[in-house]
């Protein structure tokens, strides 16, 4: 299938602080071409923190796309590429929730938007948390609550929560550790 489709050209549209923007030139195997838009994301780790009590750290923080706060598992950019997703999201854990682990174990890797862009987000669980110093960015406002896994789905299925990685990762971690 792969040699019916391919790029034949590709222009840098825009360069921003976390993402670059290309127009792909494509051409298909009956001759024809069309423009594709392409999106480049160095990648990104997160984490699902679980208290020793079981209940699930979340961070409640603007998004500037869907003008509104959301509520999500704590995550960041890789800050380099070739950065280990495990160090990015015990550096994301402490930043966002003022929380260290103890024990990361890698859950699952999502590719959240694969028909135009190739961010890679690595999840893992982490377990063992101490409390440590919040070290957000200067202008980066988190409130950090915890919630038990059956609040959290609920607020998937009424609609609060429809953050791709964090419903993937919520429900990966009860099949897997909880079934």
């Amino acid at each position: 299938m792969s040699g019916e489709v391919r790029r034949i050209n590709r222009e840098l549209v825009y360069k921003g602080a976390i993402l670059e923007v290309y127009n792909d030139t494509m051409e298909f195997a009956n001759g024809n071409r069309a423009g594709w838009d392409y999106i480049h994301h160095v990648g990104a780790a997160a984490v699902v923190p679980v208290l020793d009590d079981g209940r699930i750290l979340m961070v409640r923080q603007y998004r500037n796309a869907l003008e509104r706060e959301t509520l999500e598992i704590p995550a960041g950019k890789l800050d380099a590429a070739g950065e280990a997703g495990i160090e990015c999201s015990r550096r994301e854990l402490e930043e966002e929730t003022g929380y260290r682990a103890g024990q990361l174990e890698w859950l699952i890797t999502i590719r959240p938007t694969v028909a135009y862009c190739d961010e890679r987000i690595e999840i893992y669980v982490a377990r063992d948390l101490t409390m440590s110093v919040q070290d957000l960015d200067e202008n980066e406002y988190v409130l950090v609550r915890p919630y038990s896994l059956d609040e959290l789905k609920g607020m998937i299925y009424d609609g609060t929560i429809e953050d791709s990685k964090t419903v993937a990762a919520l429900l990966a971690y009860e099949d897997r550790y909880l079934r």
